[in-house]
């Protein structure tokens, strides 16, 4: 019952939501791409990171000097389902579209360096 009520709790934080919702639409980013889209401070983001990566939701993979973040592979039914639900009620808000916009220019702007 423990690690029900911490993945619960790992859903109750605006930011950790902002993540998950980048994370199911991208598939994989990186703690830069992350803060540019949250406009939040790497120590912040890399928090929220690591408490969802505790709580299960996330793995991560190194490439290079970075380390890449995504979905679990192997979240169960339940949790996908949850997931979809989450995403569902959250996509169309403001913040979640806002975050959409500015990590597409994000990467619009590195694609021309």
């Amino acid at each position: 019952m423990k690690r029900t009520a911490y993945l619960f709790k790992s859903l109750s934080e605006e930011a950790r939501l902002r993540i998950l919702l980048l994370l199911q639409e991208k598939g994989e980013l990186c703690i830069c791409d992350l803060m540019v889209a949250l406009q939040l401070p790497q120590s912040t983001v890399s928090r929220h990171v690591a408490y969802l990566k505790n709580a299960g939701w996330l793995q991560d993979r190194r490439g290079g000097v970075w380390m890449y973040y995504s979905l679990t592979a192997s979240l169960s039914r339940q949790l996908l389902d949850l997931l979809a639900m989450m995403c569902a009620i959250c996509t169309t808000l403001p913040e979640a579209e806002q975050d959409r916009v500015r990590l597409q220019q994000y990467n619009e702007e590195k694609n021309c360096i």
